[in-house]
């Protein structure tokens, strides 16, 4: 267990110490490198690879080898460093879909002690500049497809693809390409690089988080805190066990990952970016998620390891036959869903139509540089509902929301994680993860419930004070609650309750057009209500409770 010597644990089968009521870990401890002088590129590219093939771009079948990976990294980081001027504390920002190029970036950057930010490829333009004024970067990747949302911006921008000049280019600063600046250290001379020392306890990411108050707030990582997720990652899967290979991408009997999480998310940058990189896997890229393509990749490829948000995964139930019909899934081994507990239906639904994949569940933040806790087998996920046991040197609390006073085994409150970094920390140095939770007797951890009231649309988070504020801004709107409503195809989605002015013909439609064309497509509202004034307490909370159940109540809609 994750703990010092000093501390007692009473309660071996859950983790759980009254000496400072604290529940430990019961996870083997994974322990960091002795180098302090090490950050993540250079921890990743010194481990020893199994196969040759990096990644696939599923799109192109296009292989990356190790070797050019390597290759390529080192001169994008000589360009940026020599050429371009990146620093240590520089903030370097990417706005891509996922592709072969966006790991290529971010290793470099980190390398040099710079940070990446990363943004969704599918917020807007105003969203974007929220992002871009708060986090100030000295340079921004993007490709020529998404460049338009940078207009305005002050960034220099280098420009991941053709660098032909168009109509949604204007009002850019594109001082370069992605492949130039790899081309001016292609001689295939040794160029020595005078590097700034970068250590663990540097900073390596800037990811921005949502929040209950609507604004998207900066969470920085460091190198230490992505080396020791990398090391759970790579325990959590085995992935150091000696395997045999069967064919240049892992085969059946191999290391295999499907990427269908997104990059510029902690779980895709620390895992599919990054991460499995260090045991030498194989990472298959969808640049976008199309479900016919997802399964073509599967097959094709042999993908042993496919994560997955919930809605997937109650789709393949549905449609096991059709898909066993029509695509070759023998390879996969493990599906590892996230966003949301797993109920025992879909379980059992899964593990009966695909009985050779186990199912494999996690919890995280991007606080906590991604997993905090997990199941690591059937076994394990068959506990329903739960998230999993704390992930390997992770220290939890439970706490009452209102007094702050810690709580034992079964007792449901305030999820701390003590593993993370400098964001919503309590004066002793415990993140407050927003979540109500309780840890059971023999330590697997249960979330019940959300106090930061993110809505979990097909794993995307979204803020309702987001929505709200800006309904606000509608000429007609008086008073405004979002809540997430259940929905069994994509998990949750944002509902809104709307007072009206008086005098106003405000339409449901009307309120969703309004929504939809200033926020990124997983925020819209796709339903609305219309209800006299927003049920509040004492202190002016919005009741979401109230509301929600109102919503699902079919004789009160």
């Amino acid at each position: 267990m994750a703990y010092n010597s000093s501390t007692t644990i009473d309660d071996s089968r859950s983790g759980y110490s009254t000496q400072n009521s604290t529940f430990y870990s019961k996870r083997t401890p994974i322990p960091l490198p002795p180098n302090t002088s090490l950050n993540i590129t250079t921890f990743i590219s010194s481990r020893p690879h199994k196969t040759s093939t990096a990644f696939i771009d599923a799109s192109n079948g296009r292989h990356l080898s190790y070797s050019d990976l390597w290759s390529s990294v080192d001169s994008l980081s000589f360009s940026l460093s020599s050429i371009y001027g990146v620093r240590k504390g520089h903030v370097i920002l990417i706005l891509s879909p996922n592709s072969l190029s966006f790991p290529i970036i971010c290793l470099s950057v980190m390398s040099l002690g710079a940070l990446i930010t990363t943004t969704n490829p599918l917020n807007t333009s105003r969203e974007i500049a929220k992002q871009v004024a708060d986090s100030n970067p000295y340079l921004a990747f993007t490709t020529p497809e998404l460049a338009h949302k940078l207009a305005g911006c002050k960034t220099s921008v280098v420009l991941i693809g053709d660098n032909s000049r168009n109509e949604k280019l204007s009002g850019l600063n594109v001082i370069t390409t992605l492949d130039e600046m790899m081309m001016m250290n292609k001689g295939g001379e040794k160029v020595v690089m005078m590097k700034e020392r970068v250590c663990q306890n540097d900073d390596a990411a800037l990811l921005y988080s949502s929040g209950t108050t609507g604004a998207s707030k900066g969470v920085i990582s460091s190198h230490r805190n992505m080396i020791a997720m990398v090391q759970t990652i790579i325990g959590r899967f085995k992935l150091d066990d000696d395997y045999q290979r069967s064919g240049d991408g892992g085969g059946a009997n191999g290391h295999t990952f499907i990427c269908t999480v997104p990059m510029f998310h902690i779980y895709g940058l620390v895992a599919f970016a990054t991460g499995l990189l260090a045991a030498g896997a194989t990472v298959v890229v969808l640049p976008k998620f199309e479900m016919n393509d997802l399964l073509l990749a599967i097959a094709k490829y042999k993908v042993s390891y496919f994560p997955l948000v919930p809605p997937i995964l109650v789709a393949m139930v549905n449609h096991a036959d059709q898909i066993k019909k029509h695509y070759d899934l023998s390879s996969l081994r493990t599906v590892l869903s996230g966003g949301a507990p797993l109920g025992k239906e879909l379980i059992e639904g899964f593990v009966e139509k695909f009985p050779n994949v186990v199912i494999m569940q996690g919890y995280g933040l991007t606080e906590s540089t991604a997993i905090g806790a997990s199941t690591d087998c059937l076994e394990e996920s068959r506990r329903y509902g739960t998230a999993g046991l704390l992930s390997p040197s992770i220290e939890a609390k439970i706490v009452d929301p209102e007094s702050g006073k810690a709580l034992g085994v079964n007792q449901t409150g305030y999820f701390n994680n003590h593993e993370a970094t400098v964001s919503t920390l309590t004066s002793d140095g415990w993140l407050k993860t927003g979540d109500v939770c309780y840890i059971d007797e023999d330590g697997f951890l249960f979330v019940v419930d959300r106090l930061k009231e993110l809505i979990k649309y097909k794993g995307y988070q979204v803020p309702p004070a987001e929505l709200e504020a800006l309904l606000l801004t509608h000429p007609e709107v008086a008073d405004v609650a979002v809540i997430p409503f259940p929905d069994k195809e994509v998990g949750q989605f944002p509902m809104a309750y709307v007072v009206k002015k008086a005098g106003s013909n405000l339409s449901e439609n009307e309120v969703m057009d309004f929504v939809a064309k200033q926020v990124a497509p997983y925020k819209k509202i796709r339903r609305v209500a219309f209800i006299d004034s927003v049920p509040k307490n004492a202190s002016g909370k919005i009741l979401r409770k109230d509301l929600i159940n109102m919503a699902t109540s079919s004789s009160k809609l």
